[in-house]
């Protein structure tokens, strides 16, 4: 398979990935769908009528929306065979695009004109805490080595419930909330900016299909017909607001300052060369959470910190996606599992992805060890947590030797706290 379009062998989206995103242009103000194709993007509402297969036919308007949802409404078989037009149309033996000069210019786009967008209207989103690693060294910095694990945790796929309306696309600052704090054990608590600022590295899944009916499940041998694709995910956590205010009920205001997402989702089948083993779980879990097939990924991820003082990057962090314990399949089946319906375009987060090396844990509060080892930047600063002005950028890739899949970046600046005057 050999595109047209010419890119860089190194590039994150070859003709073998086509991730999906949403855009605007100085072209078109209004939002359209598109794919990129190695520097370009391909904007599917000009090339809508090209989508003639057997299920595309008479669901070519899902391609002039102005979200992904309905494409995601669609069907697994859908979306295989839009994957398949779209490389057709790409290929170097097919002329529609490629010669048609009038098509061609009005389809494509250079990425750098494009503003992009959160990909879909996320009507619900849910983070997990399924990295055995992440849950075992946040368990003993907090408890002990001995109580590390909470008894549930390898029976079931912990997680809650967060705020869609601020899940943000890449390259939104965030703003340093303020809350309440509880500095000294046993004093008064606090009110006033965050002082433990802090990154979570993390992927989501968009969960697609038609929309489930309340009280209808999905088990986890059912999940893989409803998973659209992945992004990158920093999910920002105010360490010292969510120490405070977790106990009884969990997350709250320290979790709903900012989500920053990349913007181009990675299909479910572009993955699909990268499987891996599923992480072995060593207590048997109920038979809604069973599922036979591999449904792990080798995604290579790395997390860089720039100072405003600098702009070399430092590289703080390297991990995988494959140090998942619970499978995106066993989420949504956790999800569903009282009946809770789920709709196209919902939102699943992994929580943070550590592995197993102290260079590869996926927050500050594990990589600075709560904030006893300092990390040193390039130009010589140390950060026990992120510092305003700092900005976090994720990346993504999976890599063999005949390809490479990648996600773009998800990046996001801390900025200062909004003074509060009340």
């Amino acid at each position: 398979m050999k595109s047209f379009v010419e890119y860089s062998s190194s590039t994150d989206f070859p003709i073998e990935n086509l991730p999906y995103g949403v855009f605007t242009s100085a072209k078109n103000v209004d939002k359209h769908i598109g794919v990129a194709i190695g520097d370009l993007i391909l904007d599917l509402n000009v090339i809508s009528h090209l989508f003639t297969g057997p299920l595309l036919a008479d669901k070519q308007q899902v391609f002039k929306e102005d979200k992904l949802n309905a494409f995601m409404g669609l069907t697994k078989a859908h979306w295989s065979e839009a994957r398949s037009t779209l490389q057709s149309l790409l290929d170097v033996s097919n002329p529609t695009l490629q010669t048609d000069a009038a098509l061609r210019q009005k389809a494509f786009l250079p990425q750098s004109e494009a503003t992009m967008h959160v990909p879909a209207d996320i009507g619900d989103y849910t983070d997990f805490y399924s990295s055995i690693h992440h849950a075992t060294n946040v368990g003993i910095m907090f408890r002990s080595k001995e109580n590390a694990l909470m008894p549930n945790w390898k029976h079931i796929p912990v997680g809650y419930h967060g705020r869609s309306s601020s899940i943000v696309v890449s390259g939104t600052p965030i703003h340093r909330p303020y809350g309440q704090t509880l500095p000294v054990e046993g004093a008064a608590p606090h009110f006033g900016p965050c002082r433990l600022m802090d990154f979570e590295l993390e992927m989501g899944c968009f969960v697609g299909g038609a929309a489930t009916e309340l009280g209808q499940r999905v088990t986890a041998k059912e999940a893989g017909d409803r998973i659209f694709g992945f992004v990158l995910m920093n999910d920002w956590s105010a360490r010292d607001i969510q120490k405070w205010e977790y106990v009884p009920l969990g997350p709250f205001t320290a979790k709903n300052l900012g989500t920053s997402i990349s913007p181009w989702v990675v299909t479910a089948e572009a993955l699909s060369p990268f499987l891996v083993d599923n992480y072995p779980q060593d207590v048997e879990v109920f038979p809604y959470l069973r599922h036979d097939d591999k449904f792990n990924f080798d995604i290579n991820l790395e997390v860089d910190l720039v100072s405003e003082k600098s702009s070399v990057p430092t590289t703080i962090t390297r991990s995988n996606f494959r140090f998942m314990y619970w499978t995106v399949k066993q989420q949504l089946a956790q999800q569903t599992i009282t009946g809770c319906n789920i709709r196209p375009g919902d939102l699943l987060g992994s929580g943070t992805i550590s592995g197993d090396t102290s260079d590869s844990y996926g927050s500050m509060l594990e990589l600075s060890w709560k904030g006893t080892k300092p990390l040193r930047l390039h130009n010589g600063e140390e950060r026990k947590f992120i510092q305003d002005g700092d900005t976090v950028v994720l990346r993504g890739f999976c890599k063999n030797e005949q390809v490479r899949i990648g996600f773009g970046k998800c990046e996001g600046k801390l900025l200062p706290a909004v003074p509060f005057e009340g």
